[in-house]
């Protein structure tokens, strides 16, 4: 018996779809802007996850720009006849697409893009008994949108030699609820002659919820379960510790048992940190229609899964620890827009990853030089060992925690009036609120540490001749780096960052690291 501990995949891992090949589980999930895009992760037992790749590596696959929460968009995986598919939309390059792979860690194809033939966004694949491929997607009512979020779902045989739309589509449903908003992330499934339609509705916020259709003929009108919607947390009220729950995938085991993934936010002073991780539950059909963890009607903490456990590591799956001992970058660190080597070298300095600054700064739109890790809880230590040595007041240097271009918490390693100094400052919608400077007494390596507690931070550091470490900044208010206050789609990552607007400035980290607080 494997145990689940939701969330599965802890941090901002947004809109999962999962499949199934044999006894071997994968789940992607959404990216955005950052890169690499679209991670992929495995399992054996529904309870451990490991991350084996991202399916978006090149630049010709992930061509995204603009708002953080721009670019990749709910992506579906799904497998037939021994070819991994992942469809998704770039909402900043192309809209729709979809890339192949014969071994779901890569290489993945060129991708696909299905141009005009397919608006909308979240599309799904569904492969009949006979080998057809349908296409299932959302687009705004073609009769004309009447309100924000007049959508509808629809489907399209796609022809698999040509990569291409063919026949005619058909709207097959609109979304449980009268006049509902964002009838999305639509996937179909057929059991016991059913064509089933699980989709999410309501919008991705405190009114997400899953709702089901069925239909014997994949182009009629699908009917509504009568228990629609079939799960959702809004009606726990607002301090229930998870909210926006929805957006579902379904999958079976080789023995018959059915569950759900979805997403869903776990919440701390009615504010979200993480934005949107991966939550599993359990599944039974009842009189043709699925019921989401049965008896319960809620995400539970622990889910118990009748598989024999499988781990693939002992990692701890609350903490990162990163050194640069390897010649490949760590997969779990993300660049924003690209990750290349323009910006590091693990080769210049052994044991250390060498970011070289660029002219393009945090606060801008575009690609800087940042690597970062995504936070995974409200109670955690986030830290870096940097060797940095400004020589303008245009170079900095440090760790960022990161919401978006306009809110973000910088520590940063800077030069001030011929003064090294660590800066500490807070930007909120895209102003510097507040800002501090401490001294820095020698060179050498400096360890910046962030220590959270419940949306409260304090900033500490230590100097290489120093034996202990210093609180620089304390009770720093962290709610400005939620998606509440921030808006978007995204969670927060903590990662290294360097600037300057001299092109042979770098700055040399030692380690990254990510801890869960357990005090």
């Amino acid at each position: 018996m494997a145990i689940a501990n939701n969330p599965i995949l802890k941090g901002f891992y947004p809109d999962p779809s999962i499949c199934r090949v044999g006894n071997d589980f994968y789940i992607v999930t959404s990216s955005f802007v950052y890169a690499p895009g679209v991670p992929i992760f495995h399992s054996r037992d529904l309870a451990h996850w490991e991350q084996i790749g991202h399916v978006l590596e090149t630049e010709e696959q992930l061509k995204v720009s603009g708002d953080i929460s721009d670019g990749i968009y709910a992506p579906t995986i799904r497998y037939h006849d021994g070819l991994f598919y992942m469809i998704t939309t770039n909402v900043s390059y192309g809209g729709n697409f979809i890339v192949t792979a014969e071994n779901p860690e890569g290489p993945w194809s060129k991708p696909y893009y299905l141009g005009d033939d397919a608006p909308g966004i979240d599309p799904s694949l569904f492969f009949d008994d006979d080998g057809r491929c349908y296409y299932v997607g959302t687009r705004p009512n073609p009769s004309g949108v009447c309100y924000n979020g007049d959508w509808e779902i629809w489907v399209q045989e796609l022809d698999l030699k040509s990569m291409k739309l063919i026949g005619e589509s058909a709207a097959i449903w609109k979304g449980a609820v009268k006049d509902v908003i964002w009838p999305e992330g639509p996937h179909i499934y057929k059991k016991d002659g059913y064509y089933y339609l699980l989709h999410a509705e309501g919008g991705t916020g405190p009114e997400h919820s899953i709702s089901v259709a069925r239909s014997k003929d994949i182009f009629k009108w699908f009917e509504g379960c009568p228990r629609n919607p079939i799960f959702s947390h809004r009606n726990l009220g607002k301090d229930y510790p998870i909210i926006y729950a929805g957006h579902g995938d379904l999958v079976d085991d080789e023995n018959g048992n059915w569950y759900v993934v979805m997403l869903a936010s776990r919440q701390c002073e009615k504010h979200c940190s993480m934005g949107r991780e991966t939550f599993l539950a359990k599944v039974i059909w009842e009189d043709g229609w699925p019921v989401i963890s049965p008896g319960i009607g809620r995400l539970e903490d622990k889910v118990e899964i009748p598989l024999e456990t499988v781990r693939f590591s002992e990692e701890n799956q609350w903490n990162d620890v990163i050194h640069f001992f390897d010649n490949t970058l760590d997969q779990r660190l993300v660049g924003i827009e690209k990750r290349n080597e323009t910006i590091y070298s693990l080769e210049d300095r052994k044991g250390y990853l060498r970011l070289f600054a660029k002219q393009n700064r945090i606060e801008d739109e575009g690609y800087p030089a940042y690597l970062g890790l995504r936070q995974k809880d409200y109670s955690f230590e986030a830290g870096c060992g940097v060797e940095f040595e400004p020589k303008t007041n245009k170079d900095a240097a440090g760790l960022v925690l990161f919401q978006n271009s306009k809110n973000n918490l910088r520590m940063l390693v800077c030069n001030v009036e011929g003064k090294k100094v660590l800066r500490v400052s807070e930007w909120v919608k895209g102003k510097e609120i507040n800002k501090k400077d401490y001294n820095l007494s020698s060179d050498g390596l400096l360890e910046i540490k962030l220590r959270a507690k419940n949306q409260h931070g304090q900033i500490w550091i230590k100097e290489e001749t120093a034996n202990a470490y210093v609180c620089v900044a304390e009770d720093i208010n962290l709610l400005a780096y939620t998606t509440e206050e921030a808006g978007g789609f995204v969670g927060c990552t903590i990662g290294m960052y360097a600037a300057s607007d001299s092109d042979d400035t770098y700055a040399d980290f030692a380690w990254l690291s990510f801890l869960k607080d357990e005090n």
